[in-house]
């Protein structure tokens, strides 16, 4: 009787039910900071960004096409279907311009709104702003949209001085945008920017890295950031799981005039076939390009490399690119160089430097292009 009165017991507490709160507590509606704020438009005048005064860049074959796109509309050559897709998104786009106005509003279409588990919304489908001299650029806000929205106003940034400064703004990193106007005050000045450095581009060519998975705003994907610390276009050209290094990627780099370096980043996409595809890669850009820097540049650290196999197998196909870098200039090639991806993240903080073993978070992509900046200002100089 004892026992069966203990499994009675028993019975009774594995039963009991914990009453839970009733639905869930929305943050936007007890946190003003995270709503989106119906915007006024009212004295805005809209301006079209592709018009001067204002600066576009990051769109190589802008004139010819008259489209967001950062490949032709219609390649010379043969390009894959995700290659050709993805050139829709507008990774690295940025419109430079000086003005006073007190406030600074983007109107805006995509061609639509995925959402991505990893990724933020701001980044993938918004625009941020940058003010300040050239370097001295500083973040000055970015586009709240609800969720899933195609289209939004936004406001980015105020001027509460009323003086003349400068502004750069980034087009969104994972989506097409079919329009987009600056929104500013009714009468306020709108100037050119200051000059970069050199109009000589930067152009990276590499894989969802480059591209700017996973960062929480465009202007922290690292070829913006590099774009900020050199005072210089930087062309993007990551495509999201598709920098394979296919020669017809190599003829269209080709085709774009007055460059300053090309960066190669395509270890991530490539592994097993990269020993195959670089040098011909690289062959066909010195077959257009003859004295144009190259930069190789091997993957940053993974998760995987936490296991014996992924680490073997990144120091093999380091070692892989740097020798080939090596045999290169021992042939005659002074203007290819190498960079190890180990380098590019702190180690200590490393396994921090991602959102899902892989693509980069905000802090990650700093030391990228903390790391990188340096190496290209001294392989231009030299």
């Amino acid at each position: 009787m004892g026992n069966a009165l203990l499994r009675g017991l028993s019975l009774a507490v594995c039963t009991v039910v914990v009453p839970l709160a009733s639905g869930q507590t929305d943050a936007t509606k007890v946190d003003p900071n995270m709503r989106v704020k119906k915007v006024v438009t009212d004295n805005v005048t809209w301006h079209d960004p592709r018009q001067a005064p204002f600066r576009l860049l990051g769109f190589k074959w802008f004139a010819q096409d008259s489209v967001y796109r950062r490949l032709p509309v219609k390649p010379k050559h043969a390009i894959s279907a995700a290659v050709n897709g993805l050139a829709n998104h507008t990774a690295g786009g940025q419109v430079q311009f000086r003005t006073d106005s007190r406030r600074i509003q983007v109107r805006v279409s995509l061609d639509g709104n995925r959402p991505m588990y990893h990724m933020a919304q701001t980044g993938k489908c918004g625009f941020d702003i940058y003010t300040g001299e050239p370097g001295e650029q500083v973040f000055a806000g970015v586009s709240r949209f609800s969720g899933g929205a195609a289209e939004y106003v936004a406001r980015l940034a105020t001027n509460s001085t009323g003086k003349v400064q400068q502004y750069t703004i980034n087009f969104p990193l994972y989506n097409g945008v079919r329009s987009v106007e600056v929104g500013l005050v009714t009468g306020a000045k709108v100037e050119a920017p200051s000059p970069l450095v050199d109009d000589r581009a930067i152009v990276v060519y590499g894989t969802s890295i480059t591209q700017g998975g996973c960062a929480s705003r465009p202007g922290m994907c690292y070829t913006n950031i590099l774009s900020r610390h050199l005072n210089r276009e930087v062309v993007n050209l990551g495509f999201s799981g598709s920098g394979k290094g296919e020669p017809e990627l190599a003829r269209l780099i080709g085709e774009i005039g007055n460059k300053a370096m090309v960066v190669i980043d395509i270890e991530a996409n490539t592994h097993g076939k990269l020993r195959k595809v670089l040098k011909p890669f690289i062959g066909e850009l010195r077959e257009i390009n003859h004295d144009v820097p190259i930069l190789v540049v091997s993957r940053i650290p993974l998760s995987r490399d936490a296991t014996p196999r992924g680490l073997a197998q990144r120091r093999s196909l380091r070692d892989f690119q740097k020798g080939l870098v090596e045999s290169l200039r021992e042939a005659g090639d002074e203007y290819v160089h190498f960079q190890d991806g180990k380098d590019l993240l702190l180690e200590k903080w490393a396994h921090e430097a991602t959102v899902d073993g892989t693509h980069p978070t905000d802090l990650g992509f700093i030391m990228m292009a903390d790391a990188l900046a340096p190496v290209i200002a001294r392989i231009l100089r030299e």
